[in-house]
């Protein structure tokens, strides 16, 4: 609506072209009134532009070096998985996921029963005769091995204080790849606490329905061994070996005789005669059995001199089912034999670097068929 003429400005065009007789009027329309005044903000606009650059230059420095660092790991050689739990290291698998990258190794395999054929800084020629024979060569064959049988393979040491022997341990190790290294000093008096710890480090590092402790002068036929740990049992704390009984030596003046290793200096808390306990030279341990092991602490169980007694009161004391077999204590090889050594002349094979190799030419020890287990 037409505002009165009283309030329309009264400024022609030539009053209008003329600033220095020009009136400016004093009365304003309410759009006119809601105008603010023009203020310039080239001064403010400058000043605001220079955090903006360089929080821009900021940004674009962060994405530049996030850029090269992601180059730089892409081009970055795979460091080695290390597969370790403390002080214990699988060398196999180490070596298989940096000669395998495209393959993703669990951290805890599955297997039917993992083997772990115990050996000492003073055995190079029995392993050299083991992987001539029955024990695989390459980490190839272990593969294979462990594929065809379900068991998993490795030789267990411990630690030296001699420098020149952890030398020599290493390069074997580089070389074969085929051993379970424990944290643990290696010494036969200290069998018994070696033992524990390789069932701690073998449930650790693979999830198998049986462990299998196995000494490195036994003929081993593996394609047996999976036939026995496959049967089904009804009992899942189970104790398989080669059963005994036998006189407990406790005369200090026998301790170094050629049974020295029966002498027992804790022999007064036996008494007369041993228990039922497996012989040393291979038993298996169920999964549920190696848990309760892999639980206790070190200190908490009780250690005798022998490492199969030790075991044996554990397996008492755990109310396990033992279950005796003597395919795994063959003095010779039979069709149904899965270990075979000198029992009860020796534990394990008499002179086993050349026996090992003598044993694995015989065609009925190293070629015979396996047997289904209903004929065993």
């Amino acid at each position: 609506m037409p505002r009165p003429a009283s309030f329309l400005p009264l400024i022609s065009s030539s009053s209008f072209s003329s600033s220095a007789t020009a009136t400016i009027p004093t009365t304003y329309s309410k759009d006119e009134k809601s105008r603010k005044p023009f203020i310039s903000t080239s001064t403010s606009t400058s000043k605001a532009r220079i955090p903006l650059l360089v929080f821009c230059f900021v940004s674009l420095t962060v994405g530049l070096a996030g850029i090269i660092f992601a180059v730089s790991a892409l081009r970055r050689p795979r460091p080695l998985s290390v597969f370790r739990c403390g002080g214990t290291q699988d060398t196999f698998r180490a070596f298989y996921s940096l000669s395998n990258p495209q393959h993703d190794l669990l951290d805890r395999p599955k297997v039917l029963g993992f083997v772990g054929v115990q050996t000492g800084f003073s055995s190079a020629n029995r392993r050299s005769a083991l992987r001539s024979t029955w024990f695989p060569s390459d980490p190839d064959g272990l593969l294979r091995l462990e594929q065809a049988t379900g068991l998993a393979f490795r030789f267990v040491i411990g630690k030296s204080k001699d420098v020149r022997k952890m030398e020599e341990l290493q390069k074997e190790v580089d070389k074969y790849k085929d051993f379970m290294l424990i944290d643990i000093w290696e010494e036969y008096l200290n069998l018994p606490h070696k033992t524990l710890a390789y069932f701690k480090a073998a449930f650790k590092l693979f999830d198998a329905d049986y462990y299998v402790k196995a000494d490195d002068d036994i003929y081993l036929r593996p394609d047996r061994l999976s036939t026995l740990l496959a049967k089904e049992r009804s009992h899942s704390q189970t104790y398989i070996g080669c059963m005994k009984k036998g006189p407990v030596i406790t005369d200090p003046k026998m301790k170094w005789l050629k049974i020295a290793f029966l002498f027992e200096k804790s022999g007064h808390l036996i008494g007369n005669e041993y228990f039922l306990h497996a012989y040393g030279p291979i038993y298996v341990l169920s999964k549920e059995v190696v848990a309760s092991l892999a639980a206790a602490r070190n200190d908490s169980l009780r250690m005798f001199n022998n490492e199969d007694v030790t075991i044996g009161s554990w397996m008492l004391a755990m109310n396990v089912h033992h279950e005796d077999n003597r395919a795994i204590c063959d003095p010779r090889c039979t069709p149904t034999s899965i270990a075979v050594w000198d029992i009860p002349k020796c534990s394990g094979l008499c002179n086993p670097t050349s026996r090992l190799k003598e044993l694995h030419k015989i065609g009925m020890c190293s070629k015979s068929p396996t047997l289904p287990p209903d004929d065993r």
